[in-house]
């Protein structure tokens, strides 16, 4: 693998403890904009000290973690905050699909964080001026909506055949490898579920600051994570890993239905979720995987016998929170590449489903329901899958979506989730 990767010999970094600063999104000077905030609490930053650029790959998130770890671990650190966030950071985006060359990895030169009373301000290299607002946010206007790779309807017959495919015993053939080679359990087999994801494509006047949507997801969607980097940003409700020392958590969603219209309509979509055989065999898939996961990397590992209900806004979702210790010290991000991707945004076995949604989708995902998060010198952080989210390119987003599809979905439901997902970044760009 080859890596292109912009940074200084030696990072110079100085954490100093400051006054609150109030909303940390309002805080950012520039539109391109890095940020992962939940409930107010997290951390921004702007600026680049450093930049990596993985080409894809199965070993992209452990050549991530050694590149990190030699370009932390050579830094000049003054820290005396020491809280996970603080001192140098990298805020990351992942492709979703191995074959994908879109991962980026960037060390803001200033990062702003508050968490639990605690704020501070990291500044690697120069001090000049690090707060000030240089250009004020504008919302997006004269939005020019056209669909994606994929029409409704094309997208309803890729679903109808991804049913089709699980239903006869679909079987993709394993991928070649040397005799040596043992295959990896759960990742070939008979097709028990896949994601299907669609996107749209959103086109403004001028180009689209990412901090306005940031102010608007974070407003709304309060209870989810909400990030950008490298010109990803979204809400996503899902997180993959937050790791705390040794301490790991993880939530799985999957299983998704609209909240209803009334109190009494809300409840009896909840129950019907709670209770839909559909949702939670398509919870179970993502649960056992993560856990499966998990387990050789923990002491100790916390899983829940049934899912609980997780509400949103404008979803409900089947939950399953897990939380363990691991055996040994390793980096948020090794944990991240022993879980990517999960049943949840790919389907189960892995090789199988992933080999589905290359042929169906019609479309490179990107980093469309790929990690999304950072990670400190300490090897803590916090990454999530980058779901109801846009992928901005100056005046242009292109948003995504995503199903999973099982042996007794409905393509016209679907279709009506996939919408019902795309409502967030929609008013977010929209407002």
């Amino acid at each position: 693998m080859k890596l292109a990767v912009t940074a200084p010999d030696r990072l110079t970094v100085r954490t100093v403890p400051i006054p609150d600063p109030g909303d940390l999104i309002a805080r950012l000077p520039h539109p391109s904009a890095l940020a992962w905030i939940r409930h107010g609490e997290g951390i921004v930053g702007w600026g680049e000290a450093a930049r990596l650029t993985l080409p894809g790959g199965d070993d992209r998130f452990d050549a991530a973690a050694r590149l990190l770890h030699d370009l932390f671990g050579a830094a000049a650190v003054d820290d005396p905050v020491d809280v996970p966030g603080s001192g140098p950071v990298a805020f990351g985006t992942f492709g979703f699909d191995p074959k994908s060359p879109d991962s980026t990895l960037i060390v803001p030169q200033r990062i702003l964080g508050r968490r639990d009373g605690r704020a501070w301000l990291t500044t690697i290299g120069d001090d000049t001026d690090p707060l000030a607002l240089a250009h004020p946010p504008q919302a997006p206007t004269g939005l020019r909506w056209s669909d994606g790779a994929l029409t409704e309807d094309a997208w309803k017959h890729a679903v109808a055949t991804a049913v089709d495919r699980i239903r006869r015993g679909h079987l993709a053939p394993p991928p070649p490898r040397a005799a040596d080679q043992t295959e990896q359990t759960g990742r070939t087999g008979h097709l028990g579920k896949v994601v299907l994801a669609r996107d749209l494509t959103v086109r403004a006047d001028t180009p689209i600051d990412a901090r306005v949507l940031l102010q608007r997801l974070a407003a709304r969607f309060p209870g989810c994570y909400t990030f950008s980097c490298a010109g990803m940003v979204g809400a996503t409700p899902e997180l993959l890993i937050r790791r705390t020392g040794g301490d790991i958590e993880s939530l799985v969603l999957a299983g998704t239905t609209a909240r209803g219209d009334t109190p009494a309509d809300d409840q009896a979509r909840a129950a019907r979720l709670f209770a839909s055989a559909k949702d939670r065999e398509e919870h179970r898939y993502a649960a056992e995987m993560v856990r499966d996961a998990l387990t050789p990397l923990c002491a100790h590992l916390t899983v829940p016998d049934q899912p609980e209900l997780l509400t949103l806004p404008n979803v409900l979702h089947l939950a399953s929170p897990l939380r363990g210790r691991l055996a040994a010290d390793r980096s948020v991000l090794d944990v991240v590449a022993a879980l990517h991707p999960t049943p949840a945004v790919c389907g189960t076995p892995t090789d199988t489903a992933m080999d589905l949604i290359r042929e169906l989708e019609g479309m490179d995902r990107g980093r469309y329901a790929g990690p999304v998060g950072w990670v400190d010198a300490r090897g803590d952080g916090e990454w999530g899958i980058a779901l109801r989210c846009a992928e901005i390119d100056g005046t242009r987003a292109r948003l995504f979506a995503g199903c999973g599809i099982v042996a007794d979905s409905d393509p016209d439901a679907e279709l009506a989730e996939a919408r019902t997902k795309f409502r967030p970044m929609q008013y977010a760009l929209h407002g």
